[in-house]
């Protein structure tokens, strides 16, 4: 049932590359800390921005030019509510320019671990508040998976590949819009508090009603944990 999703995913994608989409092309590097709070509870900090290199319209000439988007901060707590899910909720501010978002946060999350690999699914929402007095939700889904290079669980100084296929729809003053991300990553856990990881994020939007917008952001992911 998991793999026509992520295999619809791709076809979508692929149909919309051939248009005259326009496009962007960045960096978005971010630093994660989480630590245990007692009864059950873990909070997570995140620090995360994204700087714009490159722009344009396929099948035109690009435009290169440094941009720095945007910058958030967040913070969510997460719980056990069975042997294998967890619920989460939390806040997030975002920077951009001269304004600033405010969001509340709230997760559900089921992991299964197999014998060579674990997936994970992430049911979330979150609403946005913007300086205008407009609130956007935003309802998602996202499917993980990750597996390790060596043996059956990811140990200290071993590479592991992660992929993310996660679907935002999105509510706004009245307009609907559909995001599809897909992530492809590369880890390596340094120690079992400490581990990195690096790929690609693209993302896809607004061909629902438009011309789509497609965002390919190189990633570089720290988590430390205590």
């Amino acid at each position: 049932m998991k793999r026509p999703v992520i295999l619809f995913g791709l076809l979508i994608i692929s149909f919309y590359l051939a248009a005259q989409d326009r496009y962007q092309v960045g960096l978005m590097p971010s630093v994660n800390f989480s630590t245990g709070m007692g009864k059950g509870w873990k909070i997570n900090l995140k620090a995360e921005s994204r700087q714009r290199l490159l722009q344009g319209t396929f099948g035109e000439a690009s435009k290169s030019e440094y941009d720095y988007i945007l910058t958030d901060f967040s913070a969510i707590a997460s719980r056990k509510a069975g042997l294998n899910n967890s619920i989460a909720g939390g806040y997030l501010i975002r920077f951009r320019d001269t304004t600033v978002t405010h969001r509340l946060i709230q997760q559900f999350t089921v992991v299964n671990r197999f014998d060579n690999f674990r997936l994970a699914q992430r049911f979330a929402a979150d609403q946005s508040f913007f300086e205008s007095g407009t609130m956007e939700l935003r309802l998602r889904y996202r499917l993980s998976a990750e597996v390790p290079l060596s043996g059956q669980a990811v140990d200290p100084g071993e590479f592991y590949l992660k992929f993310n296929n996660e679907y935002l729809n999105a509510f706004h003053e009245g307009d609907y819009d559909l995001e599809i991300r897909i992530v492809p990553l590369a880890g390596y856990e340094f120690t079992d508090n400490n581990k990195l990881e690096f790929g690609l994020d693209y993302r896809l939007s607004g061909f629902v009603n438009n011309a789509g917008r497609h965002s390919f952001w190189i990633t570089v992911n720290w988590f430390i944990s205590t």
